[in-house]
């Protein structure tokens, strides 16, 4: 006899209700991503914030 799986349920359920959030903050992180890999040295030199929280 096969057990039942609840899993499969679980996470339809949890997807339907959380997907916004997971795909916000996919793109979020990839926005964040594609902007700090844009960032050069000089940038860094010329940033206060930088400057402010370097060690």
């Amino acid at each position: 006899m096969r057990k039942f799986d609840p899993w499969p349920i679980f996470f339809r359920r949890e997807w339907s209700r959380n997907w916004p959030f997971l795909v916000g903050f996919a793109v979020t992180g990839t926005i964040i991503t594609k902007m700090s890999l844009g960032f050069t040295e000089e940038d860094a030199k010329n940033s206060r914030f930088a400057q402010r929280h370097k060690k």
